[in-house]
């Protein structure tokens, strides 16, 4: 009888740690909005390869600026035609994705001038993306999950005010941060932000820099990856390029070697949340090749 007690002890025990797991399952991440010929938000969602969208990019803000969100072909933000996207949002979350507005990016007009305009931009996300009120959001009223931190340009002060003023609405409704930082090590925008503690999601971009991205071998960005898992972030993921077109200075890995020979070792990690793609409109088959061993 005890030993039948302890088998059902230790049944009980991996079906609860089986659980956990679970609740942290690995997924793919998308950015999508920068090319009008990459589908619909509703049509990305529907293909079921997606756990995480970051709509991209709200490409200028701060510094006294009017923010401005630029989709691209998509849509018009000044004549108000973003807002029928608002349904496609909350079609992808009903879908169980999370669906993050991207700040920042490659190009743009972007910085934090101090501490007081950090909460004065949060203040703005909260009230124009995310639980709060406006009458002028620009993605109508489709409540976003989060914000994600794609900052490449400009000064690198204050983005870890913006995000602790953003986690303090938490309080009100969960907001979800995440950060794109390069994979040089650490990063040069984002270090005190991401040292915050305050990222549910860092996907890393291990593309577009030759020292710790794939070229021919994977040594240099597994070596890079075990460092980025020392960070204070609840899940780390691999970002690549959906193809070599998606990355101009390299980084691209085939599926068939990103599953041999690099997602059996980084899935070890703890902190292994799963892959991020750049971008949707370069994702012709890539996500559905790899998501079974993501």
């Amino acid at each position: 009888m005890a030993a039948h007690k302890q088998l059902s002890f230790l049944l009980l025990s991996l079906l609860i740690i089986s659980l956990c797991k679970s609740s942290q399952a690995a997924g793919i991440a998308i950015y999508w909005g920068q090319n009008s010929n990459e589908g619909s938000l509703a049509d990305t969602c529907a293909t079921g390869n997606y756990q995480y969208v970051n709509i991209a990019f709200l490409s200028t803000f701060g510094n006294g600026q009017t923010a401005v969100l630029n989709l691209a072909g998509h849509c018009s933000p000044s004549a108000n035609t973003c807002t029928r996207f608002s349904s496609e949002i909350k079609a992808c979350q009903g879908r169980g994705i999370k669906v993050l507005l991207s700040i920042g990016g490659g190009a743009g007009s972007y910085s934090l001038s101090s501490a007081n305009d950090a909460m004065q931009v949060a203040n703005y996300l909260w009230n124009n993306y995310l639980g709060g009120k406006s009458n002028s959001r620009p993605l109508g009223d489709a409540v976003l999950d989060g914000i994600d931190f794609d900052i490449e340009l400009g000064s690198t002060q204050h983005y870890d005010e913006l995000a602790r003023s953003l986690n303090g609405f938490s309080q009100q409704k969960k907001v979800y941060l995440a950060a794109a930082p390069q994979c040089p090590f650490p990063d040069t925008h984002l270090d005190t932000a991401i040292k915050t503690g305050l990222f549910d999601y860092v996907w890393v971009q291990f593309y577009n820099n030759r020292d710790c991205q794939y070229s021919g071998n994977a040594n240099n960005l597994l070596n890079s990856w075990k460092t980025w898992t020392t960070v204070q972030a609840k899940q780390v993921f691999l970002g690549l390029p959906a193809a070599t077109a998606a990355a101009p200075s390299g980084g691209f890995i085939p599926a068939d070697v990103l599953k041999s020979q690099v997602l059996p070792s980084i899935k070890t990690s703890p902190k292994y949340g799963g892959v991020m793609i750049w971008n949707k409109n370069f994702d012709n088959g890539y996500s559905a090749s790899i998501k079974s061993a993501v």
